[in-house]
This record gives C-alpha cells, sequence and structure tokens, in this order.
C-alpha cells in the first residue's frame, strides 16, 4: 500500500518535471545560441559572455521606452554594480529618445566614473603592498604582478609578510622560484612589519626596481588585524619616504557587493591606491567594479580574467566598457 501510494505521488511529479523539460529546454539552448552568436573574436570575449550579459539584447535601432529602462536597470543591478551607480547612470540616459542614443550616452557615464591611477614606477624601488581577504588569491596574484613586472625588464624582490602560515611563505617561495626572482622570508610568527622593513632596506642597498609585499588574510572585520597593517605601511615608510607607494586590494568579483564592503574597510584603514577585481572570466557579477569606483573613488588597477600568468591585465576602462555594450 506505501508503494503504491508513493507511485501515485511520484508519478505525477516525474511527469511535470519531464513536461517542463521537453516545453523550456529548447528555449534555453535558443538563448544560449543567441548570446554566443554576439560574442567577438576581441580578447575581452569572455567578460563580454559574463558581465551585464544582458545589455547586449536591449540595444537596437528602435525607440527608447520604459521597457528598456526597466531592462537596463534590472540589469545594472543584477550585476552587482550598486545602488549609487545605477541610479546615476539611469538619470543619465533617461532623457535620450533612441536605443543607439541610450547606449552611447551609458558608455559615456561608465567610462567616466574610473578614476586616473597615478603611477608610481618612478620611484626607486617601487614599494607595492598587496592586502585582501583570505581566499581571494592574493598570492597568485602578487605573482601575477611580479611576471607582469619581470617581463618589462624590472629586477623584483619578493616579500614574504605573511608570518602567520608557514603555507602561505612556501607558496611564495614557489612561486619564486618558477619566475627566477629573489624572495626575501623570515621564520613562521616573525614580526610582519619587521619583515617589510627588511625587504624594503635590502631593494635599496641592491638596486631592485620593484618590491612585492605579500601580507596575510585578514577579515576587514577584525580591527587588531587592521591596525596591524596599518603598523605595516608606517614601517614601509620609515625604510624609504613615500613608501609604500601602491596600496592594492585583489577581489574577487564573484563575492559582488561583499567586495564593496572588504574595499571600504581597507581603504578607511589604510587609503587605497587600486584594486585587481581576479575571477572576471567566471562571474556575471563584474558590476563591481563599478561599485568600487563610483563609491570609494579607487582605481582599477587589473582584472584577471583567467588562470595563466598572462590572464592579470591592466585596466582598461574604455575596452572594458566597449566589450560590456557592444558584445
Amino acid at each position: 500500500m506505501n508503494d503504491i501510494s508513493f507511485l501515485a505521488v511520484a508519478v505525477p511529479s516525474i511527469s511535470i518535471l519531464v513536461l517542463m523539460l521537453v516545453l523550456f529546454l529548447p528555449r534555453l539552448r535558443r538563448r544560449r545560441a543567441k548570446t554566443q552568436g554576439m560574442i567577438t573574436s576581441t580578447s575581452d570575449a569572455s567578460l563580454s559572455d559574463k558581465i551585464l550579459m544582458r545589455m547586449w539584447s536591449l540595444f537596437g535601432d528602435g525607440d527608447a521606452d520604459e521597457k528598456l529602462f526597466a531592462s537596463l536597470e534590472e540589469a545594472l543591478i543584477f550585476a552587482d554594480a550598486g545602488i549609487p551607480f545605477t541610479s546615476d547612470a539611469m538619470a543619465n540616459v533617461r532623457g535620450e529618445k533612441s536605443a543607439h542614443d541610450v547606449r552611447k550616452k551609458l558608455a559615456a557615464y561608465m567610462s567616466s566614473v574610473f578614476p586616473n591611477r597615478i603611477s608610481s614606477d618612478l620611484a626607486s624601488p617601487e614599494v607595492v603592498i598587496v592586502v585582501g581577504v583570505n581566499g581571494v588569491g592574493k598570492t597568485t596574484t602578487i605573482a601575477k604582478l611580479a611576471a607582469s613586472k619581470i617581463a618589462s625588464g624590472k629586477k623584483v624582490l619578493l616579500v614574504a609578510a605573511d608570518t602567520f602560515r608557514a603555507a602561505a611563505v612556501e607558496q611564495l617561495k614557489t612561486w619564486a622560484a618558477r619566475l627566477s626572482c629573489d624572495i626575501l622570508s623570515q621564520d613562521s610568527g616573525a614580526d610582519p612589519a619587521s619583515v617589510v622593513f627588511d625587504g624594503v632596506e635590502k631593494a635599496r642597498a641592491k638596486g631592485y626596481d620593484a618590491v612585492i609585499i605579500d601580507t596575510a588574510g585578514r577579515l576587514h572585520t577584525k580591527q587588531n588585524l587592521m591596525e596591524e597593517l596599518k603598523k605595516i605601511c608606517r614601517v614601509a615608510g620609515k625604510a624609504m619616504p613615500g613608501a609604500p607607494h601602491e596600496k592594492l586590494i585583489v577581489l574577487d568579483a564573484t563575492v559582488g557587493t561583499n567586495g564593496l564592503s572588504q574595499a571600504r574597510q581597507f581603504h578607511d584603514a589604510i587609503g587605497l591606491t587600486g584594486a585587481i577585481v581576479t575571477k572576471m572570466d567566471g562571474t556575471a557579477k563584474g558590476g563591481i567594479v563599478f561599485a568600487v569606483a563610483k563609491e570609494l573613488r579607487i582605481p582599477i588597477s587589473h582584472i584577471g580574467v583567467g588562470e595563466g600568468m598572462n590572464d592579470l591585465r591592466p585596466f582598461d576602462s574604455i575596452k572594458f566598457v566597449e566589450s560590456i555594450l557592444e558584445g
């Protein structure tokens, strides 16, 4: 009897599921094919496929109507571009009469929110401190930054100031060996600020062009750890006046608006000079770059679009916006 009761319930449910698949699967396939057909062959195609992908179908040759504006607003919010950015973007385009003019006005506004970066290349050595919460790919990002500088002919010193985890030091040593660059480290449990001081002094004495400092991943809500980060920056300045020249935060694009909260806390603590946004190839939530630029006025330094060493790219706001809106 129990078996019969189970079948009485299960069979109709399974039938409904099969019916839904029959009805909706072709529709999903058509939508996917349409989206893939819009992808260009540019290097930013993967970003175009992920970030604000709904926008492609919004802009045509027709008139701008409320349906267009509503869909555009939804796409921006869905991508975690943030309420302030979305509100201002919509206010900028609502007076336009055609979809073409909306796209043109939106592109101009999107590009305008990104503050210009101030180059620190003239400093010798250039001291770069990289910060962020646990699990964002900070150490790997540092290796990619180092690889980029080495490729341009610079002599790079890595500094392992994450002394809380022995594994972090070993990971950075592995990267240093692969890149054939030098690394300064101390024993596990050493004072991170002391490691930074020694690293900057060595770089000055030995003629390095750049120092990239790996710091311990820390929760942005832990005040004691943020105070330690302030100390590290102060000590770097004692070892070399004006250092650190760059204070970069690594953000994971897939965490959405939580990344904005992280950036805000670190910015309040040490005054960030830039943000590196990783995993942009694996999310439709990449609008965080707009939120960070708009609300915190922090330049976007680089974006990560893959696992390879060449997949950390200097951020170009014009090309980035074009890759989103042109498709």
